[in-house]
């Protein structure tokens, strides 16, 4: 499904996005800011944002969300595939994405459902280096991702090359779990963890935006979870 929506600059949902992008670009540059910070609660994290999103409330354990499947996805026959508008699309076997520099990072995981692990330990690989290795082309724009179990997300380019997004095979020091992804998935820490695919096994580089599987179904498109953004309006 291509999107075609219509733009309306005064709605609330395009103002309230617009004053967190102003907010975000006045702290990487450390320019006073004398506005309202974005919503939440507790200190602001790396990010400038408040620990714990707008109506999220913070859980111990790990809750496992899929559609009701599970693939079972030996290292021998897993890939992870880099296709569409990229000038060496390229499929990874389980070696050679282990060849490429691997990353540690702890970040926040916040599912839509409205609870956030906070401060998880996470090993991979940025999901940047992969783009940037396989050579991404101008006129891309978008990312449209594909899993084994036949989930689909999709975000915009500059989303996915964040510092912070991972495609990720650790998890707390050990390796992750099938229910939560393994052998490997992706994490979108500023964005609703629908955003990142868990059994993802294809990246595909667009010029338009397609929506993906819960996207259809009425989520936000963006998932910003400091405006609250759960849902398409």
């Amino acid at each position: 499904m291509k999107i075609r929506q219509e733009y309306d600059p005064n709605s609330k949902r395009i103002k309230a996005r617009e004053k967190l992008i102003e907010y975000r670009k006045a702290l990487l540059e450390k320019t006073p800011w004398e506005d309202e910070t974005p919503q939440g609660d507790g200190p602001l994290n790396r990010d400038g944002n408040p620990k714990t999103p707008p109506g999220q409330h913070v859980v111990k354990n790990w809750p496992v969300l899929d559609l009701g499947v599970q693939p079972e996805i030996p290292l021998e026959e897993w890939s992870l595939t880099v296709s569409g508008l990229v000038s060496k699309p390229k499929m990874f076997s389980w070696t050679e994405f282990m060849e490429l520099p691997q990353v540690e990072d702890v970040s926040d995981f916040h599912c839509v459902t409205t609870w956030s692990v906070m401060d998880n330990h996470w090993k991979g690989v940025r999901f940047r280096d992969i783009a940037n290795l396989c050579g991404i082309q101008p006129e891309a724009k978008f990312v449209f991702v594909k899993a084994f179990d036949a989930y689909t997300t999709n975000l915009p380019l500059d989303e996915a090359m964040k510092d912070d997004v991972l495609l990720v095979h650790t998890w707390q020091g050990e390796p992750l779990t099938k229910e939560h992804g393994g052998p490997l998935r992706m994490i979108t820490p500023q964005l609703y963890a629908w955003k990142g695919a868990k059994w993802i096994g294809e990246i595909a580089f667009r010029e338009e935006d397609e929506l993906g599987f819960w996207e259809r179904r009425g989520y936000s498109n963006t998932a910003e979870p400091w405006l609250n953004d759960r849902h398409s309006s």
